[in-house]
């Protein structure tokens, strides 16, 4: 079987080092910018039909009231995986053009299995701690518990709902695509950074910020817990050297349990 690091480049991976060679902040913005905007764009052109049918029948019954948007399962699923996808390229074009990827994106097969499944299974239980006792003190502190449940009632839609959302978004778009662009991107660029290079702490923070905004739709209490999750990822990813299969493992494994509960419980 193939290294999975192969789809990216035929080059050996470099070892793993705490002080990277630099780049501009001119360039992380530029990149930072091209890689969320394909991010949005590819997660709004499979609704463009929907949206266009809902313009054309509000123009053509101007006088009935405006119909409440119902974007159904599969559509919201397919924006998330196609987000996935296009910030994946995106991020892999600019690495390219430095000859990076592999020095960014380390997916070379774990030298200590062991070691990568025991950080995997710490990276999973932590999450679901952090979710557990996040909920309490964000209520507590007034932010509001985490709500995932516009995600999870689309997840129960029904049998081939949930299986979509599992492999395509608990498994791909999130467990892997996810981590490749936060874990591995993202830290790898921010770790180039004048100001930031050398300093794992500040990269650690600002990258666990930065994957706690678009989980808005959880509310404040969602974004700042899943910013503690990215927290412990970040710090897992370091652990590992780099690698990103534990985070990769723990993210799409929290993310399976949480939409099988889910199923479970709309099943009684």
């Amino acid at each position: 079987m193939d290294n999975p690091a192969s789809v990216f480049s035929d080059e050996p991976a470099p070892p793993h080092t705490g002080v990277k060679a630099p780049i501009s902040w001119f360039r992380f913005v530029m990149q930072f910018l091209s890689v969320a905007g394909a991010y949005l764009v590819a997660s709004i052109l499979p609704a463009i039909p929907a949206i266009v049918d809902m313009v054309l029948t509000a123009a053509q019954n101007p006088d009935a009231p405006p119909a409440d948007p119902d974007p159904g399962s599969a559509l919201v699923a397919s924006t998330v995986i196609a987000s996935a996808i296009a910030g994946m390229a995106v991020a892999w074009l600019w690495l390219r053009k430095e000859g990076r990827v592999r020095e960014a994106i380390r997916l070379e097969v774990p030298g200590n299995l062991r070691s990568t499944l025991g950080w995997a299974a710490l990276g999973t239980g932590g999450t679901i701690a952090i979710f557990t006792l996040g909920a309490w003190a964000t209520e507590a502190v007034g932010l509001g518990a985490p709500d995932p449940s516009f995600v999870l009632d689309l997840v129960t839609e029904s049998p081939a709902m949930f299986a979509l959302w599992v492999v395509g978004v608990a498994i791909f778009a999130a467990g892997f695509g996810e981590e490749v662009l936060y874990r591995g991107f993202l830290m790898d660029r921010l770790e180039r950074l004048p100001g930031l290079r050398g300093r794992s702490g500040a990269v650690l923070v600002i990258q666990a910020l930065l994957f706690g905004l678009p989980h808005a739709y959880q509310g404040l209490g969602g974004m700042a817990v899943t910013a503690c999750v990215g927290l412990l990822f970040g710090y897992i990813r370091n652990r590992c050297g780099g690698n990103l299969w534990a985070v990769i493992i723990a993210h799409a494994a929290v993310d399976t349990i949480m939409m099988s509960l889910a199923y479970a419980n709309a099943l009684g």
